[in-house]
């Protein structure tokens, strides 16, 4: 990564770190999610930003739902620089709006914008026309279901003329931005010209992108490929996940290094590919790709996996041939050599995997972080690697009478396997055969010397660190603690590609017992700083629900600890509800509520149902309703009973068939609102169903409303992102028998 330096001189056509951080304060000075007062104000920001650039702006408005069945009305900005010739033309992307749920949205996304907005003035700067026309697209709504990607993808006549996107992401505030490739075919294009581009700190591997793809978690790049069959590369960073989507995603807490690092991907890859040829980006080969250092990208064609396997395959058997015929290798030592491996490996696995589900017992307040990463993650990753490095030299040392050369069949018998599985099933991890070559030069080394060179043995041990090393990290970071088996694991293999330095070393067991010290001492650290300050704050949540059939009023958490500010309003009594705690107002990690108190009866208004018509039709009955909010409101979600919708369609967005076929938990559609607008909803259904909506009308406003004297959150604490917080619920049923 780049070291971050204050570069506010810089000459006008190099990116500056610090030009672009003055655009990242601007734009998260406030909550800006979709129907939030901020919201038009960042708009107008972005807008009058582009125009000081000399480029005319045009603004793209209209309803979506995506996939998501998340119904918003979006408003994208547009710019766009002509070009000398008529090819395809480059497209900029990222996102506006912030999380609704309390994201400043300094890093997601305002960080995209600003490398954007900074990255476009130093390329004009220089007074250039590209050869290819460049698209500036600033999206709304990607938070809600990337909406303002899905207007613009299929509504917007200049998606037609897209040939690659270069889209700015984060899911975290800092760490190195990953470059992930969105394709339909292969990559291998896209790899040559990304190499041929030459961006002086690239970060990317193919088991990355492999993995990307298995989870549900998408960007505005997704619907350009699914829907316009246009490749793209995203750049997105993950580190400090603990402030992804929550109220320190401030422009105090961006790292940095970070937004540089952003900067150093757009500039040489703005002006390579406003130069080059856009339609010839398409592949039907695949490259795998990994990043070391001085050799940046190194990538080569999936058609060598099986051909590295089999040469590897051959190198070990030879080896292990010449070992039997120079008496160097005998087999009961072999299988002895097994033994301190797979130890290590069932005691490390085991540990890392309940590792997650131990700390959330010990300290249940670790479960309202729901992404999973606690502040003190990076130290509870150290303390579990340092726990399986000592497991490691404790097992190893058992076995220290067998000889080295002895000890490294296992592991390149245990590699060789991995690699035959991921050739097989995650073609994109096949680079792990890489650092597999280095241990069979070492283990040709030690057949042939009785004491090898040690600094030729650091040599060879080089490609694992490199390689290996920062997936440790980045496992558990990216995805929460609850993967923390995945580094345990890593370490134990990672060791294992290490025994032709460890295994000459005499005194294991010291080690072991300082990875133990040092294991403890982490630990300790984590223990002492596991408590909630005001840097470091504790997740809370607060709802006032009024059930609008019951006249009745229910205070509830999703706080599994309730805290102290919590507790004033749920109380001692706490109790749960099965109609509440039930899986059914949205949410990212599909939370329910913990508990629930009585509350006093608010006057407060419920949404306007008008049925505006109930008709049969060949046998499906029809059925038109419209929903007006009486009071201030941010969002309603509508959900039916178990019946079969055969259409529907919300503020005239069809919702797709595949959406109401695979509807989760009962919901219909959610309907982020902005102006107070109203919701029409038309349903077709079979004529015998007996059909029950549910609404649920939410504004979010219970701390400042003048019905209620909720006091502030103590310094402590912050709103719970992910989950429908501080909010004024009114719920409301409607049955057609």
């Amino acid at each position: 990564m780049p070291s971050y330096k204050g570069n506010i001189d810089v000459p006008e056509s190099v990116f500056s770190t610090d030009r672009a951080l003055t655009h990242v304060e601007n734009i998260s000075k406030k909550l800006h999610g979709v129907g939030f007062p901020a919201h038009a104000e960042v708009r107008s920001y972005i807008v009058s930003e582009l125009e000081s650039l000399g480029l005319e702006t045009s603004i793209q408005e209209g309803y979506t739902a995506g996939d998501w069945g998340n119904l918003s009305k979006a408003t994208n900005i547009l710019a766009r620089i002509k070009g000398s010739e008529n090819g395809k033309a480059l497209l900029l992307l990222s996102h506006y709006d912030s999380s609704p749920h309390s994201s400043l949205g300094a890093s997601d996304a305002g960080s995209g914008v600003a490398t954007i907005l900074e990255g476009i003035r130093a390329f004009l700067s220089e007074q250039k026309q590209p050869k290819n026309d460049i698209i500036i697209l600033i999206t709304d709504a990607e938070e809600l279901g990337l909406n303002g990607a899905d207007l613009f993808v299929n509504q917007h006549p200049w998606a037609g003329e897209v040939g690659l996107v270069l889209n700015f992401e984060a899911r975290g505030s800092g760490g190195p931005s990953y470059m992930l490739i969105e394709t339909n075919r292969g990559n291998a294009r896209l790899i040559e010209e990304f190499t041929t581009a030459n961006p002086d700190y690239p970060v990317a591997n193919s088991l990355v992108y492999s993995i990307y793809k298995m989870l549900p978690n998408d960007t505005d790049l997704t619907v350009f490929r699914e829907d316009g069959d246009i490749e793209g590369l995203n750049f997105a960073f993950i580190d400090d996940h603990y402030d992804y989507h929550t109220a320190h995603d401030s422009y105090e807490r961006l790292d940095r290094n970070t937004l540089a690092h952003q900067g150093s991907y757009l500039m040489p890859l703005l002006t390579h590919f406003a130069n080059s040829d856009l339609n010839n980006l398409k592949s039907l080969d695949d490259s795998i790709y990994f990043n070391v250092p001085f050799f940046k990208l190194v990538s080569y064609p999936f058609e060598w996996i099986w051909p590295m396997f089999g040469l590897a395959v051959i190198f070990f058997i030879l080896l292990l041939a010449i070992g039997f015929k120079k008496k160097v290798l005998k087999i009961t030592e072999i299988a002895k050599g097994f033994v301190p491996m797979l130890v290590a490996l069932v005691i490390n696995g085991v540990v890392g995997f309940y590792s997650w589900t131990f700390l959330k017992w010990v300290y249940p307040e670790y479960k309202d972080i729901l992404h999973g990463f606690t502040y003190n993650g990076y130290t509870y990753i150290a303390a579990f690697v340092l726990f399986s490095i000592s497991i490691c030299f404790w097992t190893y040392a058992k076995f220290r009478k067998i000889e080295t050369t002895h000890l490294l069949v296992a592991p390149l018998f245990l590699w060789l396997a991995v690699c035959g599985a991921v050739s097989v099933y995650l073609q994109g991890a096949s680079f792990l055969i890489v650092p597999v070559y280095a241990l069979l030069v070492s283990f040709m080394v030690s057949i042939n010397q009785k004491n090898p060179n040690p600094y030729v043995l650091v040599i060879l041990a080089l490609p694992a660190l490199w390689i290996y090393a920062p997936f440790i990290k980045m496992f558990p970071v990216g995805l929460g603690l609850k993967m923390m088996v995945a580094a345990t694991l890593l370490t134990t293999l990672t060791f294992i590609l290490l025994l032709p330095i460890f295994g000459f070393y005499k005194n294991k067991k010291r080690l072991a017992f300082l990875g133990g010290i040092l294991f403890l001492g982490c630990m300790a650290s984590a223990h002492f700083n596991s408590g909630f300050t005001k840097e470091n704050a504790k997740p809370s949540s607060l709802l006032y629900i009024l059930d609008a059939d019951e006249h009745t009023a229910q205070w509830a958490t999703y706080e599994h600890k309730v805290s102290d500010w919590t507790s004033q309003y749920i109380g001692n009594a706490k109790k749960t509800s099965e109609k509440l705690t039930y899986k059914t107002i949205s949410s990212k990690y599909a939370s329910g509520f913990t508990y629930i108190s009585d509350a006093p009866v608010k006057k407060i208004a419920a949404p306007k149902i008008e049925v505006t018509k109930d008709t049969v039709i060949d046998n499906e009955r029809q059925l038109e309703l419209r929903i007006t909010p009486q009071r201030n409101v941010n969002r309603l979600e509508i959900f039916a009973n178990d019946v079969d919708i055969n259409k529907a369609i919300i503020n005239n967005i069809e919702l797709s068939e595949y959406y109401l076929a695979n509807r989760k938990n009962g919901k219909l559609i959610t309907h982020y609102i902005s102006d107070n607008d109203y919701t029409e909803l038309s349903l077709k259904i079979p004529q015998e169903a007996h059909l029950k909506l549910t609404i649920y009308e939410a504004s979010n406003d219970l701390l400042n409303n003048v019905l209620f004297s909720v006091p502030k959150r103590p310094e402590d604490t912050i709103p719970m992102p992910f989950v429908l917080n501080d909010a004024i619920l009114v719920t409301k049923t409607i049955s057609f028998e």
